[in-house]
């Protein structure tokens, strides 16, 4: 078997543990700190349980690496450009995506990514007597699940109009940006570099939903039906999100996969986790 057929064979996540176990811990250190904590933590998992991998599957991965960063060239291209051309084709498109935006985007997130680290419990005390604005911003750019947990710890009496501004916010201007970045500075260090970014929509405002315990989300959903009932039939359709095909059995996904054009199953796999990617490939014929 060719390197190209074993290294497309790799998940991703394996593909990124085997580099950073090859680079040495220092080369290995320095990657780890421009990621996530959620992505540290997947990472460091698969790097603990890795065991016995093939040598052709290691040489398979970091040779498909130095190809790709020896053709890469940033001559007659931007430093952005070089930057996140570089990212996708070492790391691939969805893994480099989170990494690629915190990189580029400048300081105007440092705080920001700053309480993607904290406990959602203390991200609360952050922000609860701020504006409304403000809370949304921040559950606005947290992951799901942290979002989730953040605004259930908000009071009562403000979950309901926080959600409703994540769902309407769309790009945030820089001084918005700003503004928030001086507010955490009283208790984090960060700069700022005035940029304008799309954040929130409909989709976030799902996704917190759909991370909600039970009880708060209906309650909040039967709150917002009554404020504006197109905006929660909006949300409650982007509820049943891609990730729920997981629990479906092989059978199940191979009828749907009849019903489904190509064109529109490359779209949906795009936004799709690795898992899930390969529980469609696995049951195409």
């Amino acid at each position: 078997m060719s390197d190209k057929s074993i290294y497309d064979a790799i998940p991703y996540i394996e593909k990124a543990s085997i580099l950073l176990l090859t680079v040495g811990e220092e080369a290995a250190a320095n990657i780890l700190k421009q990621l996530g904590p959620k992505e540290v933590q997947r990472i460091g998992t698969s790097m603990a349980t890795l065991s016995d991998v093939k040598r052709e599957r290691v040489a398979a991965v970091f040779n498909a690496f130095i190809a790709e960063i020896t053709n890469t060239t940033g001559f007659g291209i931007g430093a952005d450009s070089y930057v996140r051309n570089m990212l996708t084709r070492a790391l691939g498109a969805e893994k480099a995506s989170g990494i690629i935006d915190r990189i580029l985007l400048g300081g105007n997130t440092q705080g920001l990514d700053t309480l993607k680290w904290m406990d959602a419990r203390a991200i609360s005390d952050v922000i609860k007597q701020e504006h409304p604005q403000i809370q949304a911003i921040v559950i606005a750019y947290l992951e799901g699940d942290l979002s989730a947990e953040v605004l259930s710890y908000l009071p009562e009496n403000m979950r309901l109009d926080v959600i409703v501004r994540v769902a309407k916010l769309d790009t945030v201007q820089p001084d918005a940006l700003n503004e928030l970045n001086n507010i955490l500075e009283r208790q984090f260090s960060g700069g700022s570099s005035a940029q304008k970014r799309r954040i929130g929509g409909t989709k976030v405002a799902a996704d917190i939903m759909t991370n909600l315990d039970g009880s708060i989300e209906s309650e909040l959903m039967g709150a917002l039906g009554d404020i504006d009932s197109e905006l929660a039939d909006i949300i409650q359709d982007l509820m049943f999100v891609f990730a729920n095909l997981l629990d479906v059995d092989d059978r199940g996904i191979q009828l749907l996969l009849r019903e489904v054009s190509n064109e529109g199953l490359v779209i949906a796999l795009k936004g799709a986790d690795e898992e899930l990617r390969e529980k469609i490939y696995n049951n195409m014929s």
